[in-house]
């Protein structure tokens, strides 16, 4: 077998004889987006970025992300925490309805999840598809997220039936 070079091909030295030149920076911490910095669990620079402007801490992208959002769909516990800390709102929807809620559910991020619970959340909030936390988390299989889901979905029933009192049989018919 012969050893020939392609002669279309093309290597760093053709390019440069073509002119050809670099025209995208090689992505850095100092360039990412905010959305980027809490998706990669970059806390130390996210913090820069709110310490200069806190109103980034909701602010959504073009999906209507938001950085919690980014940080739960990437199971970033530690964003998570750091994001709520800092008094990122949970309950915001993004464009097509989805939460952080229901992206840690997909992603089986069972840790993530129960953080999420912990702030009055509407676990029966649905997306653009009718999708729900527990149906996502059922669909991916991820065990963990279903049962903190039930067990939220059960405390909740529980409180609204000590709260209306005992139905009786004449009021359920």
């Amino acid at each position: 077998m012969e050893n020939r070079l392609d002669e279309n091909h093309s290597t760093t030295l053709t390019n440069k004889q073509r002119g050809n030149e670099v025209t995208v920076r090689p992505a850095t911490l100092d360039n990412l987006s905010i959305h980027q910095l809490a998706a990669h669990g970059e806390i130390s620079q996210l913090e820069i970025h709110l310490s200069k402007d806190s109103s980034l801490l909701n602010s959504q992208d073009e999906r209507g992300f938001t950085p919690l959002m980014w940080a739960a769909a990437f199971g970033e516990i530690m964003m998570v925490e750091f994001l709520l800390q800092k008094g990122a709102d949970p309950r915001t929807l993004a464009r097509e309805r989805e939460s952080a809620l229901s992206l840690a559910s997909a992603g089986g991020f069972a840790d993530i999840v129960n953080i999420l619970l912990q702030h009055d959340i509407d676990i029966d909030s649905y997306d653009w598809n009718g999708g729900t936390p527990l149906l996502y988390a059922v669909r991916g299989n991820h065990i963990k997220c279903v049962e903190a889901l039930l067990m939220q979905k059960f405390l909740e029933d529980h409180i609204l039936k000590l709260f209306r009192g005992p139905v009786s049989v004449s009021e359920s018919t």
